[in-house]
């Protein structure tokens, strides 16, 4: 059993919010505390976000990217923005009922494939098709 004390609130806030557009910051506060990686806030209502799902969302490109690389759990939402077409396919494939999943937010995936802007075109393509 896990007996390591709980992230303090304010840092994953913080954390969270800043992956809405400030790389550097999210730098700063990964290095204090490496834990924060997979961390999520609650905006209410079981409105849950990570800083992985604040940049996708966002088409933090640089941020998703550098999150990934030190270790964020991707997932549909991320691939989507990043126009990562292979694992959007296979997932869509497997769960068909994905493509009218809602990220944080309630953000829908062809929202992310916008943020995503020309690197999420076939991503974009994709979700336009399965939502006729």
């Amino acid at each position: 059993m896990n007996t390591r004390p709980r992230l303090e609130q304010e840092i994953v806030h913080e954390f969270v919010a800043n992956a809405h557009g400030s790389l550097k910051r999210v730098q700063e506060l990964l290095e204090q505390e490496p834990a924060l990686i997979n961390a999520a806030w609650d905006w209410g209502s079981g409105d849950w976000e990570t800083a992985l799902g604040a940049a996708a969302h966002t088409g933090q490109r640089e941020i998703a990217l550098y999150l990934l690389e030190k270790g964020a759990r991707i997932d549909i939402f991320a691939a989507t923005m990043l126009g990562q077409i292979e694992i959007v396919q296979a997932i869509l494939r497997a769960y068909p009922t994905m493509c009218s999943a809602r990220g944080p937010h309630g953000i829908t995936l062809i929202d992310h494939a916008k943020a995503g802007g020309a690197e999420a075109h076939a991503a974009l393509e994709l979700l336009e098709t399965l939502n006729k």
